[in-house]
């Protein structure tokens, strides 16, 4: 008896799981709305800005500088855009900027520290940093650096001199009283010095690292004169020890 055909029935493929693409899609939309809902609420904004450790830019300088506002996008500018910005303020050494959810956007800035002061014509006192740049002494600012004198001419050796006496600890500057260019053919930048404690100095912005501790060594030791710190040093007394003593001997007849 012959074999009927059979046709071999096929597996059915499996249907498409449309409940979970559903489920998807509505999970996205979700967070979409949720999204939106945040970044238009107060929670995504900036409340709260503070600054610490300026002394020479205001609070409103810094903001302004800064670019960023309370009440702006709190993800809307990032830190490093922040830095760049207020970084540019010349009196700034480096910049921190601490960001803080929610809201919250904590700036901290360095400033090049003061290493000389200058008098202006107009009785206006400002402080050179350490880095040449100059800025306004609000009143009653204590004046533990030496005075500028005579600088204007000589911008190139004023950033130069302005650069070492920041690099020199204040131990060897503490004494220095007032300091004025003094330049000749052989020493470009030559500089006249003087102490709170009565001595005149010449040397060079390029010697002075090197010279300054023999120098406070000669001012604990010795009386008030001329020191040379050049190639050579020398120094020579104002008032001759010798007579200064029979001064001091001497008596009076009548």
């Amino acid at each position: 008896m012959p074999k009927s055909n059979i046709p071999v029935l096929k597996n059915p493929k499996p249907k498409k799981n449309t409940s979970r693409k559903v489920a998807a899609l509505l999970i996205v939309l979700f967070i979409v709305l949720l999204s939106v809902l945040f970044f238009r609420s107060s929670l995504s904004k900036i409340s709260d800005i503070q600054f610490r450790g300026s002394t020479y830019s205001t609070n409103e300088e810094l903001l302004k500088q800064s670019g960023i506002q309370i009440g702006e996008n709190f993800f809307g500018t990032s830190a490093g855009t922040i830095i760049k910005r207020i970084s540019k303020i010349p009196s700034i050494q480096s910049v921190t900027v601490d960001k803080r959810f929610p809201g919250t956007v904590e700036i901290t800035v360095k400033e090049y520290p003061p290493v000389a002061y200058e008098l202006s014509k107009e009785g206006k006192l400002t402080a050179y940093l350490s880095n040449g740049s100059k800025v306004l002494v609000k009143q009653g600012t204590s004046l533990e650096k030496p005075m500028l004198s005579g600088w204007e001419k000589d911008q190139v050796n004023l950033l130069k001199l302005c650069s070492t006496l920041g690099k020199m600890p204040d131990d060897l500057t503490s004494d220095f009283s007032e300091i004025l260019p003094s330049p000749t053919l052989s020493f470009a930048d030559r500089i006249k010095l003087y102490t709170r404690s009565g001595f005149e100095v010449l040397t060079t912005i390029s010697l002075l690292p090197e010279k300054a501790e023999y120098l406070n060594d000669i001012i604990e030791t010795q009386q008030p004169g001329l020191i040379t710190m050049l190639e050579a040093d020398t120094y020579v007394p104002f008032v001759d020890p010798s007579q200064a003593e029979d001064g001091e001997n001497g008596t009076t007849h009548e």
